[in-house]
Protein backbone atom coordinates (compact mmCIF):
# COMPACT_ATOMS: atom_id res chain seq x y z
CA UNK A 1 0.00 0.00 0.00
CA UNK A 2 1.61 3.43 -1.08
CA UNK A 3 1.89 5.75 1.63
CA UNK A 4 0.49 9.23 1.80
CA UNK A 5 3.23 11.97 1.05
CA UNK A 6 3.24 14.72 4.45
CA UNK A 7 1.98 17.74 3.34
CA UNK A 8 1.64 20.29 6.78
CA UNK A 9 4.61 22.25 5.63
CA UNK A 10 3.10 22.56 2.25
CA UNK A 11 0.32 24.00 3.45
CA UNK A 12 2.14 26.67 5.95
CA UNK A 13 4.14 27.36 3.24
CA UNK A 14 1.05 28.31 0.85
CA UNK A 15 -0.57 30.26 4.36
CA UNK A 16 2.48 32.31 4.59
CA UNK A 17 2.65 33.22 1.32
CA UNK A 18 -0.87 34.44 0.86
CA UNK A 19 0.05 36.20 4.18
CA UNK A 20 2.32 38.24 2.39
CA UNK A 21 0.24 38.77 -0.22
CA UNK A 22 -2.52 40.34 1.91
CA UNK A 23 0.03 42.82 3.06
CA UNK A 24 1.01 43.73 -0.54
CA UNK A 25 -2.62 44.36 -1.42
CA UNK A 26 -3.01 46.70 1.48
CA UNK A 27 0.10 48.73 -0.08
CA UNK A 28 -0.99 48.21 -2.76
CA UNK A 29 -4.09 49.89 -2.54
CA UNK A 30 -2.77 52.45 -0.61
CA UNK A 31 -0.36 53.36 -3.03
CA UNK A 32 -2.92 53.35 -5.74
CA UNK A 33 -4.89 55.60 -3.61
CA UNK A 34 -2.02 58.03 -3.89
CA UNK A 35 -1.68 58.24 -7.36
CA UNK A 36 -5.15 58.18 -8.20
CA UNK A 37 -4.94 61.68 -6.17
CA UNK A 38 -1.94 62.79 -8.01
CA UNK A 39 -4.01 62.01 -11.43
CA UNK A 40 -7.35 63.54 -10.42
CA UNK A 41 -5.41 66.63 -9.54
CA UNK A 42 -3.86 67.03 -12.96
CA UNK A 43 -7.08 66.43 -14.41
CA UNK A 44 -8.34 68.70 -12.86
CA UNK A 45 -5.84 71.66 -13.83
CA UNK A 46 -2.73 71.39 -11.38
CA UNK A 47 0.26 71.11 -11.44
CA UNK A 48 2.76 68.11 -10.54
CA UNK A 49 6.16 68.82 -10.24
CA UNK A 50 8.98 66.37 -11.95
CA UNK A 51 9.93 65.30 -8.53
CA UNK A 52 6.47 64.08 -7.54
CA UNK A 53 5.56 62.50 -10.63
CA UNK A 54 9.19 60.39 -10.64
CA UNK A 55 8.41 59.68 -6.84
CA UNK A 56 5.02 58.00 -7.76
CA UNK A 57 6.08 55.99 -10.91
CA UNK A 58 9.24 55.00 -8.40
CA UNK A 59 6.81 53.98 -5.58
CA UNK A 60 4.33 52.17 -7.70
CA UNK A 61 6.98 50.13 -9.94
CA UNK A 62 8.76 49.07 -6.64
CA UNK A 63 5.43 48.03 -5.21
CA UNK A 64 3.99 46.48 -8.16
CA UNK A 65 7.81 44.17 -8.35
CA UNK A 66 7.29 42.90 -5.24
CA UNK A 67 3.46 42.00 -5.40
CA UNK A 68 4.32 39.82 -8.52
CA UNK A 69 6.97 38.29 -7.08
CA UNK A 70 4.63 37.28 -3.96
CA UNK A 71 2.36 36.52 -6.65
CA UNK A 72 3.98 33.99 -8.80
CA UNK A 73 5.75 32.25 -4.98
CA UNK A 74 2.00 31.79 -3.49
CA UNK A 75 0.92 30.97 -6.52
CA UNK A 76 3.76 28.07 -6.63
CA UNK A 77 3.30 27.44 -3.12
CA UNK A 78 -0.47 27.07 -3.45
CA UNK A 79 -0.23 24.61 -6.71
CA UNK A 80 2.10 22.69 -4.54
CA UNK A 81 -0.05 21.73 -1.39
CA UNK A 82 -3.13 21.29 -3.95
CA UNK A 83 -1.43 19.11 -5.56
CA UNK A 84 -0.49 16.67 -2.80
CA UNK A 85 -3.41 17.10 -1.26
CA UNK A 86 -5.18 15.91 -4.33
CA UNK A 87 -2.94 13.15 -4.61
CA UNK A 88 -3.24 11.92 -1.34
CA UNK A 89 -6.87 11.66 -1.60
CA UNK A 90 -6.46 9.46 -4.78
CA UNK A 91 -4.45 6.90 -2.83
CA UNK A 92 -7.47 6.42 -0.44
CA UNK A 93 -10.34 7.32 -3.10
CA UNK A 94 -10.49 5.36 -6.74
CA UNK A 95 -13.36 6.86 -8.06
CA UNK A 96 -11.91 10.76 -8.39
CA UNK A 97 -13.03 12.72 -11.62
CA UNK A 98 -9.88 13.71 -12.54
CA UNK A 99 -5.86 12.56 -12.85
CA UNK A 100 -3.31 14.35 -9.93
CA UNK A 101 -1.72 16.72 -12.34
CA UNK A 102 -4.69 18.04 -13.52
CA UNK A 103 -4.06 19.97 -9.81
CA UNK A 104 -1.88 21.73 -11.20
CA UNK A 105 -2.21 21.69 -14.99
CA UNK A 106 -5.84 23.20 -14.77
CA UNK A 107 -4.20 26.23 -13.49
CA UNK A 108 -1.86 27.35 -16.92
CA UNK A 109 -5.32 26.35 -19.56
CA UNK A 110 -7.09 29.31 -21.08
CA UNK A 111 -10.34 29.03 -20.17
CA UNK A 112 -10.22 25.73 -18.30
CA UNK A 113 -8.30 27.87 -15.76
CA UNK A 114 -12.04 29.70 -14.87
CA UNK A 115 -13.38 26.82 -13.29
CA UNK A 116 -11.73 22.85 -13.18
CA UNK A 117 -9.60 23.80 -10.53
CA UNK A 118 -12.76 24.48 -8.85
CA UNK A 119 -14.37 21.44 -9.55
CA UNK A 120 -11.15 19.84 -8.34
CA UNK A 121 -11.27 21.52 -4.95
CA UNK A 122 -14.61 20.72 -4.31
CA UNK A 123 -14.00 17.48 -4.86
CA UNK A 124 -11.33 17.42 -3.04
CA UNK A 125 -13.87 18.74 -0.09
CA UNK A 126 -16.68 17.02 -1.14
CA UNK A 127 -14.80 13.39 -1.20
CA UNK A 128 -12.59 13.92 2.01
CA UNK A 129 -16.26 14.08 4.06
CA UNK A 130 -17.69 11.09 2.23
CA UNK A 131 -14.54 9.32 3.17
CA UNK A 132 -14.18 10.06 6.54
CA UNK A 133 -18.65 10.13 7.14
CA UNK A 134 -17.50 5.88 5.82
CA UNK A 135 -14.57 5.89 8.41
CA UNK A 136 -16.58 7.63 11.16
CA UNK A 137 -13.60 10.09 12.04
CA UNK A 138 -15.04 12.84 13.58
CA UNK A 139 -13.35 16.10 12.96
CA UNK A 140 -13.67 19.83 13.60
CA UNK A 141 -12.76 22.05 10.78
CA UNK A 142 -16.02 22.81 8.38
CA UNK A 143 -15.55 21.69 4.66
CA UNK A 144 -17.87 24.14 3.54
CA UNK A 145 -18.40 24.40 -0.14
CA UNK A 146 -19.96 27.74 0.32
CA UNK A 147 -16.86 28.99 1.52
CA UNK A 148 -14.94 27.51 -1.76
CA UNK A 149 -18.09 29.01 -4.33
CA UNK A 150 -17.35 32.75 -2.69
CA UNK A 151 -13.22 32.35 -2.50
CA UNK A 152 -13.61 31.16 -6.41
CA UNK A 153 -15.88 33.78 -7.35
CA UNK A 154 -13.85 36.38 -6.14
CA UNK A 155 -10.68 34.82 -7.54
CA UNK A 156 -12.08 35.07 -10.92
CA UNK A 157 -13.42 38.67 -10.31
CA UNK A 158 -9.73 39.85 -8.88
CA UNK A 159 -8.11 38.10 -12.11
CA UNK A 160 -10.37 39.84 -14.40
CA UNK A 161 -9.82 43.45 -12.86
CA UNK A 162 -6.58 42.56 -12.77
CA UNK A 163 -5.63 42.06 -16.58
CA UNK A 164 -8.10 44.97 -17.53
CA UNK A 165 -5.96 47.08 -15.03
CA UNK A 166 -2.66 45.75 -16.88
CA UNK A 167 -3.86 46.30 -20.34
CA UNK A 168 -5.35 50.04 -19.69
CA UNK A 169 -2.28 50.95 -18.02
CA UNK A 170 -0.20 49.73 -21.13
CA UNK A 171 -2.04 51.18 -23.77
CA UNK A 172 -2.95 54.26 -21.71
CA UNK A 173 -2.94 57.50 -23.89
CA UNK A 174 -4.81 60.07 -21.62
CA UNK A 175 -4.69 61.21 -17.87
CA UNK A 176 -8.25 59.45 -18.12
CA UNK A 177 -6.96 56.16 -18.96
CA UNK A 178 -4.46 56.13 -16.25
CA UNK A 179 -7.47 57.26 -13.84
CA UNK A 180 -9.58 54.13 -14.73
CA UNK A 181 -6.51 51.60 -14.76
CA UNK A 182 -5.65 52.75 -11.45
CA UNK A 183 -9.34 52.34 -10.07
CA UNK A 184 -9.35 49.05 -11.75
CA UNK A 185 -6.24 48.32 -10.06
CA UNK A 186 -7.40 49.68 -6.50
CA UNK A 187 -10.99 47.12 -6.85
CA UNK A 188 -8.62 44.23 -7.49
CA UNK A 189 -6.47 44.84 -4.67
CA UNK A 190 -10.26 45.65 -2.52
CA UNK A 191 -10.77 42.29 -3.58
CA UNK A 192 -8.12 40.28 -3.07
CA UNK A 193 -8.07 41.74 0.77
CA UNK A 194 -11.02 38.86 1.54
CA UNK A 195 -9.76 36.79 -0.96
CA UNK A 196 -6.46 36.06 0.83
CA UNK A 197 -8.62 35.76 3.86
CA UNK A 198 -10.78 32.87 2.32
CA UNK A 199 -8.12 31.32 0.37
CA UNK A 200 -6.27 30.92 3.83
CA UNK A 201 -9.55 29.41 5.32
CA UNK A 202 -9.52 26.80 2.47
CA UNK A 203 -6.22 26.12 3.37
CA UNK A 204 -6.71 25.44 7.05
CA UNK A 205 -10.25 23.87 6.93
CA UNK A 206 -8.67 21.23 4.53
CA UNK A 207 -5.04 20.58 6.52
CA UNK A 208 -7.11 20.36 9.60
CA UNK A 209 -8.48 17.37 8.34
CA UNK A 210 -5.79 16.03 6.40
CA UNK A 211 -3.83 14.03 8.80
CA UNK A 212 -6.96 12.14 9.75
CA UNK A 213 -6.58 10.51 6.27
CA UNK A 214 -3.31 8.81 8.07
CA UNK A 215 -5.72 7.31 10.43
CA UNK A 216 -7.78 5.85 7.44
CA UNK A 217 -4.60 4.45 6.06
CA UNK A 218 -3.66 2.89 9.59
CA UNK A 219 -6.87 1.41 10.05
CA UNK A 220 -6.91 -0.45 6.24
CA UNK A 221 -3.14 -1.59 7.38
CA UNK A 222 -4.47 -3.40 10.55
CA UNK A 223 -6.93 -4.95 8.62
CA UNK A 224 -4.72 -6.13 6.28
CA UNK A 225 -2.55 -7.75 9.04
Amino acid sequence: MEELRPNEQRARNAITLIRIVLVLEIIAFISGYFQYNLLKGVADGGEVSTETANANDTREQIVAILYMVAMIVSAVTFIQWFRRAYYNLHLKVSYLNYSEGWAAGSWFVPILSLFRPFQIMKELYQETQVLLARKGLEYNHQLSTNTLGIWWALWVVNNILSQFAFRTNMKADTIDDYITGTLAGMAGNLIGIPLAFLAIKVISDYAGVEPLLKEVQNEETMATI
